[in-house]
């Protein structure tokens, strides 16, 4: 028997079935929160630490070259895994799908705009560390 016996009219016509990216979004989520485990117990200690210090002090810690790649992959993973995650939410209970569709590119936008806000703060106290 033929993969496709089992495949109806009213299942092809509807569209109905595996949309093929379950397993990878459940990859990419699981790869995230791996490099979470290991960046956020770093994050917390090095705010908390940084904290301590004032305003000048932790902006000069964040305008290290290591301080400063670990804080944007850190908030690259971070809203990388919060973009899956509330995709995965949307897709699943939003059943309009003008609505779903305009959350998801409202999911896509934010994300882009946080991580470019934390990137470009990021580099600009790396950079104008250095000067």
């Amino acid at each position: 028997m033929a993969n496709n016996e089992f495949i109806t009219p009213a299942k092809i016509t509807r569209g109905l079935g595996s949309a093929k990216s379950g397993t990878t979004d459940h990859i990419r989520q699981r790869v995230t929160a791996i490099a979470l485990v290991f960046l956020v117990p770093w994050f917390l200690y090095s705010v908390i630490d940084a904290s301590s210090i004032g305003y000048s002090g932790a902006a000069e810690w964040a305008g290290k070259p290591w301080n400063a790649i670990l804080l944007i992959l850190t908030a690259g993973a971070a809203f990388y895994h919060m973009r899956i995650g509330m995709q995965i939410i949307i897709e699943d209970y939003i059943s309009k799908t003008s609505t779903r569709s305009a959350l998801l590119i409202l999911n896509s936008f934010a994300v882009i705009a946080l991580f470019v806000t934390v990137a470009l703060s990021v580099l600009k106290l790396w950079i104008g560390a250095g000067a």
